[in-house]
């Protein structure tokens, strides 16, 4: 199979996913996935509401039956009856060209196809199935995202390219056959995918693994061979705060690479649990890196033995809760509140100097200090809070400052 030669980077096309836009120099755009049963309504609504809402601009749901794509109709409607807007993936894997055949409504209904090319089909199907997945996404003017596995990759082509590299004077490690494999590809489908008459501004690529300094590899690889936006994510990244710092380890150093066009955080909840999590994992790595901005910072100092007080810990974590219940107001109604900066410190080492660097900030006494509070707005110093009510009196000070310095949103 012929690949194309690295180059040098190129500008993102840009790609459109219903209101949404990937790659052309558009943000950064943060996604996640379902995981109720697609053929459950009423939950998968729920979750995609809640997953919208916590600020995921696309949502991906598994279409694998006819009860699935037989749903997804009645799932945009339900979505659009409560106002959410969110564009649906549908994620097709061994039947999708049945699945969207029998089911044009599903096929309309969808913002754009995630195919895997290592599960279209085997053999002399793989080209007739994987003709009609791009044929409907034509007939439908739907954007498709190409999305390699290394877990599910095409197993005749990473034969090929293994036997290929054995026979070579100085052969490949098998770790790198494996990474050019899956770039080899997802460029190839797209090729494929173009051919068969899918526009060029209708392609987004992955190609997802579950190491961080493979994923970091295979991206910067792909970035110099395409000009295609780039979905970025750790696949099976696992739980916890593994998952989030591997995640993060990856996408940050991709990211502040300029490579990644949209990412999703691959999360494993714990039983029951919150399935927005990964969005915000999402929000924070981008405003992390000043990428994009979804709610005001709030800087705190991490204790020492000058803070054997635990009230500034208590201060923290009061004003975080406060701001993140303001926010879906604040951003209805106040222009870039979400750029806000502010600071509880716990002692004088760094609290004063902390705080002149926020928007607001307050240092607290720490072990022996003066029993006092100064607060202190865009670098001057203004008042000084003592007593029981320093939160209350904070919390005050940090609304009327919203209020006076954003401006009314359009």
């Amino acid at each position: 199979m012929n690949c194309p030669k690295p180059g040098f980077p190129r500008s993102r096309v840009k790609v459109r996913v219903g209101t949404v836009a990937l790659g052309g120099g558009s943000p950064v755009v943060i996604q996640s996935m379902t995981n109720t049963d697609t053929a459950d309504i009423q939950g998968t609504v729920a979750q995609v509401a809640a997953l919208a809402r916590a600020g995921s601009e696309l949502v991906r749901v598994t279409v694998n039956t006819a009860e699935a794509a037989g749903a997804i109709a009645h799932i945009r409607e339900g979505l659009d009856r409560l106002g959410v807007n969110v564009p649906l993936v549908g994620d097709f894997h061994f039947n999708g060209h049945k699945l969207l055949t029998q089911f044009p409504e599903c096929a309309e209904a969808l913002a754009k196809y995630r195919i895997n090319p290592g599960n279209v089909g085997r053999g002399s199907k793989r080209d007739s199935q994987f003709a009609t997945l791009i044929e409907i996404a034509c007939r439908y003017e739907k954007p498709v995202r190409i999305g390699v596995n290394w877990g599910s990759l095409d197993p005749v082509l990473l034969a090929q390219m293994m036997d290929e590299n054995g026979r070579l004077p100085e052969p490949l490690e098998a770790g790198e056959v494996l990474r050019n494999a899956m770039i080899c590809s997802a460029l190839e489908s797209a090729r494929q995918a173009e051919y068969f008459g899918l526009p060029h501004d209708a392609i987004v690529l992955s190609c997802k693994t579950s190491g961080v300094q493979d994923l970091i590899a295979v991206y910067r690889s792909l970035a110099m061979q395409c000009d295609y936006p780039l979905h970025l994510g750790l696949t099976e990244a696992g739980m916890g705060s593994k998952a989030i710092v591997s995640s993060t380890a990856a996408l940050a150093i991709l990211l502040q690479e300029g490579i990644g066009d949209t990412i999703r955080i691959s999360l494993t909840p714990e039983p029951r649990g919150d399935r927005t999590q990964e969005v915000l994992i999402a929000q924070q790595i981008l405003q992390a890196l000043g990428l994009r901005m979804f709610t005001p910072a709030v800087i705190a100092c991490p204790g020492c033995g000058r803070t054997t007080s635990t009230v500034f810990q208590e201060l923290a974590q009061k004003i975080q809760d406060y701001i993140l219940e303001q926010m879906p107001l604040w951003r209805k109604k106040y222009s870039g509140v979400e750029k806000m900066t502010v600071a509880v410190m716990g002692c004088v080492v760094n609290g004063p100097g902390e705080s002149k660097h926020a928007n607001i900030g307050i240092s607290l006494p720490g072990t022996g200090e003066s029993p006092v509070a100064p607060v202190y707005i865009d670098g001057q110093k203004g008042v000084t809070l003592k007593g029981d009510h320093i939160a209350e009196e904070f919390q005050e000070i940090v609304q009327r400052y919203v209020t006076e310095h954003y401006t009314l949103a359009p």
